[in-house]
């Protein structure tokens, strides 16, 4: 390969590195910025929910407990719990770190639903920013594929330099890649869930796997980064 297309390549991949995490970096602020105000407003309405409930109870209806229970649920529902300390109720579910990691799950497909916007902007711009993002993702990680398989054709190659024949060669080559792509995918980030997360290690695979493949049913969430629970 001539040595201004490698150049050529090698720019060509740090512009869709940076323009990539500028997409989620630019996407989560304005998520952020959209969906912050709207979900402490709703957080101060459940507390104070709670607190006239907490100051009444005893003199409240069996319809108006019911009643209670109903607008509880569709607090929790919409991502906001009714919390005991200050600090807890100050926090939101859309800080930065939150918000990065839901444009990161909109524009993979992953789809948690443990966040979501609840504003009709939030929900409009999520349309827009879906639709140019999982494009630009599968752009990016074919780019990444494509990395990958140049280190595959050079392991190969210094292999068979080392005069291993052809077929052992592909062999060991792609499970050299397989057993790494399962340690990094699969063992180290459970091992980091059950460290950080509390969870058994069988259950950080399963969230790892779950997760890569993209079915993202929600059943778990990484509660240290998403303040949800």
């Amino acid at each position: 390969m001539p040595m201004t297309a490698m150049c050529s390549r090698k720019v060509q991949t740090c512009l869709l590195v940076v323009g990539y995490f500028t997409y989620l970096f630019l996407g989560a602020i304005v998520f952020q910025a959209l969906e912050r105000d709207a979900e402490q407003h709703e957080k101060t309405a459940v507390i104070q929910m709670k607190q006239a409930f907490l100051q009444n109870f005893a003199h409240l209806s069996v319809g108006d407990v019911e009643q209670f229970v109903k607008n509880l649920t569709e607090a929790i529902q919409k991502g906001v719990y009714p919390v005991r300390n200050k600090s807890q109720v100050e926090q939101s579910n859309w800080d930065f770190s939150n918000s990065f990691f839901f444009v990161g799950a909109v524009v993979s497909t992953i789809g948690y639903g443990t966040l979501c916007p609840k504003t009709a902007g939030g929900q409009l711009f999520c349309v827009f920013f879906a639709l140019f993002g999982i494009p630009l993702n599968i752009v990016f990680l074919h780019r990444v594929g494509k990395i990958l398989s140049l280190l595959c054709k050079r392991l190969g190659k210094c292999l068979y330099e080392k005069g291993m024949k052809k077929k052992k060669t592909k062999f060991l080559t792609l499970l050299f890649f397989l057993v790494t792509g399962i340690l990094v995918f699969l063992c180290l980030p459970s091992l980091v869930f059950q460290i950080m997360e509390g969870w058994s290690y069988s259950e950080g695979i399963y969230f790892a796997f779950i997760t890569l493949s993209t079915i993202g049913f929600g059943d778990y969430v990484v509660v240290s980064i998403w303040n949800l629970k």
